[in-house]
């Protein structure tokens, strides 16, 4: 079963730049059909879509925070990777990793999400 872990700084300053790592486990990221996504939670808000790597390597983002995204991987440790630029107190938020299949659009496996806070 596939399995999510992320992980990255708890704590970063504004205008700093955001990494956090997606680590997966009981599937590869290049698997056929696989999608690997980030999402975020802000407090007292919903769920924000923040962009995709497939199984090929091809990425998604949102629009509204494609500027400042960047998603990446590495196959040879399982792990794709986020990157937010130049952060604000406004992206602080739970964020998580995310994968579906589709094979079976039903089918999502979620990390337990990570909390990242934007604070001098």
């Amino acid at each position: 079963q596939v399995q999510l872990q992320e992980s990255g700084p708890g704590l970063v300053k504004p205008s700093q730049t955001l990494s956090l790592t997606c680590t997966v486990s009981g599937g590869s990221i290049t698997t056929n059909g696989y999608y690997w996504t980030w999402i975020r939670q802000p407090p007292g808000k919903g769920l924000e879509w923040m962009g995709t790597i497939a199984y090929s390597g091809s990425t998604y983002h949102n629009p509204s925070l494609k500027s400042r995204t960047s998603i990446s991987r590495d196959t040879s440790k399982n792990q794709f990777t986020l990157q937010l630029s130049s952060v604000t107190p406004e992206d602080t938020a739970v964020y998580y990793c995310a994968a579906r299949a589709t094979i079976d659009p039903t089918w999502a496996s979620w990390g337990q999400g990570t909390q990242v806070t934007v604070s001098s």
